[in-house]
């Protein structure tokens, strides 16, 4: 039996977390068999790690669902940086072209590699969707009032990511 999985591109909205579902993406792609993150999510994350190819997409509308989708892959970009952050949903179907599922992962490239690629004799198996942003992860991008120090909270750069997100007031 195939595993499948969508996948979206996706750009940081200001009141949505990693651990839910973007209201807007940017591209969406679709993979018929190995879904799994032991198998796509490893894929996606040594595309960003080692360059690796990616092999089996199938590129779709934008709109469309597939009905029958195990996982739900979100790649989130922001500009000025070069790791994007990856969220991964096992999906649960809840009726005609809807769809819900919990956050098993959310993390860079390299903690997906970490957790998932069983190449790594120290992969850890639990996870917490909520350990993570700005307080754990320097490549965080935060939005106001999502989890910078208040110390820079007044001259948080929008435009700027992690460590950046706070103007340099030298």
């Amino acid at each position: 039996m195939s595993t499948r999985a969508t996948i979206r591109f996706a750009k940081r909205e200001e009141g949505v977390s990693f651990n839910e579902h973007p209201r807007q993406w940017h591209a969406q792609f679709y993979r018929h068999h190995d879904g799994y993150p032991e198998g796509l999510g490893v894929e996606i994350a040594e595309s960003f790690t080692k360059y690796g190819k990616l092999l089996n997409w199938e590129v779709e509308s934008l709109d469309v669902v597939h009905g029958d989708i195990e996982y739900m892959y979100y790649i989130w970009q922001c500009h000025g940086k070069t790791e994007p952050w990856i969220s991964v949903f096992e999906i649960k179907p809840l009726g005609f072209n809807e769809y819900g599922g919990d956050c098993i992962f959310v993390g860079t490239p390299d903690m997906l590699l970490k957790r998932y690629d069983e190449r790594h004799s120290e992969a850890q198996k639990d996870f917490d969707c909520s350990e993570h942003g700005c307080k754990k992860d320097p490549n965080f991008c935060p939005f106001p009032g999502e989890c910078c120090d208040s110390e820079c909270e007044e001259d948080r750069d929008p435009d700027l990511c992690g460590t950046a997100c706070c103007k340099n007031t030298n």
